[in-house]
This record gives C-alpha cells, structure tokens and sequence, in this order.
C-alpha cells in the first residue's frame, strides 16, 4: 500500500515532499494501485492554466461505480455499504450492504435507461436525504449520465434555473419529506419549477411521506412500480478519464449559479485518497458525515470517497434538533461512529445547549472528528474537543471548495498536530501559495494574502457548464498561471494555514456559500424597494448571518416596515430558499457609493460588525453623509 496509508509526520512530509517533485508519477502510483481501470491512460496529465485546461489520466477507460461497488463484492458483499438513520428516531435504521446496493443501483440504472436516459444525458436530483439519493447518484453514474444534484431546501425558482441551465431531461424527486417536526411539499415545489423547465419530459417519484400529491399525466410516474419491474442486472457503461461525472452548482458572486463540472477518473482518485487519509478510514470502521448529499461535501465524503474505500457510509434524514438536541449523540453511540464529520455551525447550535445533553451519551467509539463549510471558530473548536472528542480524537478543520472536489488543506489525524483554527497543512500534492492584491508572491511565513493554488490536482473542477469563459475569468485571471481560490488566508510560523474568509461578495452562513448579488436581485423586486446591499455580520451560530440594507422608493412612515421585512423575506424564501433570509433588515435613506455607483461594501460591512472607530478612506464617496444617517439607524 505505498503512500496510500499515511501513519506519522515524518511520513507525511516523505510523501508530501515525492508528491509535489514529480506530480505525475506519484498521482500514476496511486492510481495504478489502489483501482478498478478498464483500460490504462495514455498520459497521466496535461494541463495548460492560461486557457485553463487540465487533464488527468488521459485515455483511461473505467466506470467509477465499478470502484465504489463491484470490486468489493467477493471480499465486503455482506458489509453494511450504506447505514440509513431515519429522521424519526422511532423508525428503523436500515443497512444496506454492498452486494444489496448492487442491485439497487443496477435496478435504478435499467429505469433511467428504460426511461430513455443515455450517455452524457443530464438528470435532475431533487431528493431528501433517503437511500434512493445515493442510489440515484450511482444509477446515473453507472450509464454515464451526468447527475445533478440540487438540495432539497432550495426554491422552485432556484431549482428551475438549475435544471435549465443544465438542460436537463429528467427530475427524480419524491412525494414529500421529512426535517424535524416539519413535513415538506417537495412535488408542489417541483411541480412550480417545471412550468418553467420545457426539456424536462420524465418525473420520477419515489414514496416518503406518503402524501396526496398531483401526478401530472404522460410526465410523472411513481418509481418503485419501475424498479420493481426492472432488471438487477446492468452492465457498466465505459467512461472516458475526462467524461463529465456530475454537475454540481455553487453561488456566484454575480448573477446566476455556477454549474461546476467535475470529471471521472481524477475525482475518484483524488476523493478516495483524500478521505482514506484525513479520517484514517480502518476496514470495520462506521463514518458518518452530517452534510447532505446535495452539497459537494455530501457528493465526495458521504457517497464515492467512503464507497470506493469500501466504507460504511451513515446517512442521516434529520435535523440535530429533533426530537432533541441530543439527536447526533444518539447516533454515535447507537451505531458506535468512529469518524464524525459536520460543520462549525451544526458545533456551535449544539454548544449552546451546554454539555449536559453531550455527557448522557456513549462517544467512546469516536476516533477522529472533522470540520467543513467554514473557518471554526476558537471557542466551537475548544467545544468540540473537549466535550465530544473528550481531548483523545483529532480534529481535523478542512478546508475546499465545490470547485476543487476534495479536501485541500487539513491535518491528518494522529499525524499532524492540530492547531485551533487552522486548517494547519497542505494536503499531499497541492500547492498552495499567498498572493498580495498586486499579484506578486508571499513568500516564507507569517505572512497573510490571497490564496491560490499553483499546480493542478486531480479532483478539481474542469470547466463551468456551458461557459468556459466565465471559469477562466472566475478562477483563472486574477494571477497569471493559478487557480484563486477567493479566499483569504494566513500562513504562521510553521507553515500552517488559517483560512481567513471570502474576498469576494460570498458570505457563508450554516456553511453554505450565499452570493449576494442574486439576494439583492430578489430583494429588489419588491415594489417597495428601490436597492438594496447584503453583508455578513457575525452570528453566535451560523458563523455569519447576513444583514440587509434596504432603500424604500418611499422613504415615509407611510408603510408597515415590520410587514415589508416580512414581505422582503418571503421573496428571498421564494426565489433562493429559507436559507437565504435576512435576519437583520435596516431601512435607509440611500446607499454610500463611490462616483461611478459603486456601493461601497466595506463600509456596510464595519457597520454591520459594529466596528466603526475607523471606515478607512471615505474621500471617494459621492454621498458621505448617508454613512452618518446609516450609523446612527444602524441595527
């Protein structure tokens, strides 16, 4: 197993040190090794970051749900592959082993394919977090359809601009679901979407809550009638290394989503090694992620990293707050978890019930924690180990991106040593590098800039879907030859990275990515508003929570401000999701600018903070004594 286990530090610079030297033999290692190849490639990479393109393993041939599934037939067929946690804790766990998930996935691909689904055609994932989620995503992965997933709490409007923009010809979806006490109308919300989606002419439904639902005729149809009649047997459709294997949207600073394309071999090479490493993954461990599937974390750490591993994978449907908040311990001493991976947000909600809900529960079986979606934050980091990881289980704080498909920067556990707040090392093989605001290099440490990546990776995103030009411009143009990552970061005295947040007009708030402008585009339609600015502002649980300031056309009392917060956001819920509202919503007199109708952010941003001692240069304003007026109203 060269380099594919790594145990000690000193072993970890040995590698990291091969990795970065001859970047394409040691990737050819590693792949030759430890996977399931139909034919072997012609040349292990190719990569131009002016155009950009890169290529990895070119000419291999492989299906990847032949690594996830197939190969660990003869030696795990009977090992649970799939540990599904029901959101009523009342409801039976179910497990699904490897060789039950085979047949699963082979009846779900005969479907598509009976459907009319083909190689590099799009499908629509619209699902909770139940079985048939992961088993679509293989289904399609299976025939060489490319899936995309869309999470199950976003709006009609934003699951309609997802599927056109995709040009997808098919929605799997299901009847309703669960999230805590809550039932959700999932079909009304897809039934909204496609009014405005002409190409999609397929809708399946799988059963969950058992619901009343419209059906509409000679397009919807009930799933398990399907799978029922369907065959178990499907033989994998062979990809090419580069073939597109799912689509993934991520917010844009402006404008529309970005519809990320990642591809088939290096994401699978990349994914299974990141996750073997980073949770120092043992043959009968039990993993379980909290993200949902319809995240990039969901894609590369609950579905294919732990299944190419031959993993078992825990999925869970509910909320940590139901019926209590002492729900995920449950899980962990119920199933005996051994890795827990979440996010600083889902830390911070449960630290605040205090520990007592923590210490009623069995953790003993943990052995290493992780962090995702956001920088955590000291006092959740001090949480977290010692009250779950009861100071023996590392906590490994990861820093990516749904661009970059896998893990980046992170400790290993037992390995590196952990450091509050850094996310401490590169990973093997990525080079990571701090750039100042005039695209010169930061070298040596303790030195803070922008961060980029200097050398491709075999799991990073290949293009934007259907616009190339905007990937180069996003990632590719800031610094000649580098992948900007928009982010922030510092480097310390030992060379560990601490991620210091967004650049750009993206707030994470609970971990996910919010790009303002398609908030403020929301806000805007309501006839009462004439413009509108949204910042972060810190939050005691959501890391950020975003802060609104608002210009009425009519600025007189003559309206119900508490009724238009209210109507401003029911539009964000409509157009974007629940998690977009505003929890603050200030009304004001006008926006500061700069002369050529810039909003100057910075500004709304201190204020925002609560940190106004010093707004920097405001000599560029064209209306400085709006900022007075924003102050003295400010929230």
């Amino acid at each position: 197993m060269s380099n594919y286990h790594i145990k000690h530090l000193e072993e970890y610079y040995q590698v990291y040190r091969k990795s970065v030297r001859n970047p394409g033999a040691f990737w050819e290692e590693i792949a030759e090794e430890h996977f399931l190849w139909r034919k072997k490639w012609d040349n292990v990479l190719q990569w131009d970051f002016s155009k950009p393109e890169v290529k990895w393993f070119e000419g291999a041939q492989l299906n990847i749900t032949e690594n996830c599934i197939d190969r660990h037939l003869t030696t795990r067929g009977n090992k649970t592959a799939i540990l599904f946690e029901p959101n009523n804790p009342k409801e039976l766990a179910e497990h699904i082993t490897y060789n039950q998930l085979h047949k699963r996935v082979n009846q779900f691909a005969n479907v598509l394919k009976a459907q009319g689904i083909k190689k590099g055609d799009r499908v629509c994932i619209y699902l909770p977090m139940i079985p048939e989620l992961a088993i679509s995503v293989l289904a399609c992965a299976r025939i060489g359809a490319i899936h995309s997933v869309v999470f199950a709490g976003f709006s009609a409007t934003a699951l309609a601009t997802r599927i056109n923009d995709s040009d997808c010809k098919m929605l799997l979806t299901s009847d309703g679901s669960y999230r805590g006490a809550k039932t959700i109308d999932l079909k009304d919300i897809v039934d909204e979407a496609l009014e405005h989606c002409p190409g999609v002419t397929r809708v399946l439904v799988t059963k969950r809550i058992h619901a009343t639902i419209n059906m509409v005729s000679g397009r919807d149809q009930w799933l398990q009638p399907l799978l029922d009649k369907a065959s178990n047997i499907c033989e994998a459709e062979i990809m090419n290394a580069e073939d597109p294997l799912f689509i993934l949207y991520t917010s844009g600073s402006t404008g529309k989503p970005k519809g990320m394309v990642h591809t088939m071999a290096g994401y699978m090479v990349y994914t299974a090694y990141t996750f073997k490493n980073i949770f120092q993954y043992r043959e009968n461990d039990v993993y379980w992620c909290t993200a949902d599937i319809g995240w990039i974390t969901g894609h590369s750490y609950i579905v294919y990293g732990p299944l190419i591993n031959g993993a078992t994978t825990l999925m869970f449907e509910g909320v940590p707050s139901y019926p209590d908040y002492g729900r995920f311990w449950d899980i962990v001493q119920k199933h005996k978890v051994n890795q827990f991976y979440t996010a600083p947000t889902a830390i911070r909600a449960l630290a605040k019930q205090g520990a007592e809900l923590v210490e009623k529960y069995d953790l003993s079986s943990l052995k290493v924690l992780g962090s995702v979606g956001e920088p955590i934050n000291e006092e959740a980091w001090h949480w977290y180990n010692d009250n779950v990881g009861k100071k023996n289980s590392p906590i490994v704080d990861t820093w990516w991106q749904t661009e970059t498909g896998g893990i980046m920067i992170s400790p290993i556990p037992y390995v590196t040593p952990t450091k509050p707040t850094y996310a401490t090392l590169p990973f093997i093989g990525i080079q990571p590098t701090l750039m100042d605001s005039h695209g010169a290099e930061l070298k040596g440490n303790q030195v803070e800039g922008r961060l980029c990546i200097k050398f491709p990776w075999p799991s990073m995103a290949r293009t934007i879907w259907g616009n190339h030009q905007r990937y180069k411009d996003t990632y590719f143009s800031t610094y000649k030859n580098q992948y900007f990552t928009g982010d922030g970061a510092l480097r310390d005295e030992v060379g560990y990275y601490r991620i210091t947040g967004r650049v750009d007009d993206v707030i994470i708030v609970s971990g996910h990515n919010l790009g303002t402008a398609p908030i403020e585009d929301a806000i805007n339609e309501h006839p009462a508003v004439s413009e509108s600015a949204i910042v972060g502002f810190p939050h005691t649980i959501k890391g950020s929570a975003l802060y609104g300031y608002v210009t009425l056309k009519d600025t007189g009392e003559s309206r119900d401000q508490d009724n238009v917060r209210k109507e401003i956001n029911q539009i964000i819920s409509e157009h974007i999701g629940p998690i977009a509202k505003l929890d603050k919503i200030q009304f004001t007199s006008g926006l500061p600018k700069t002369r050529s109708g810039k909003i100057m952010r910075r500004i709304l941003r201190k204020i925002a903070h609560k940190d106004t001692s010093n707004l920097g240069d405001t000599s560029t304003l064209l209306n400085p004594e709006v900022v007075q007026d924003i102050m003295d109203n400010a929230l």
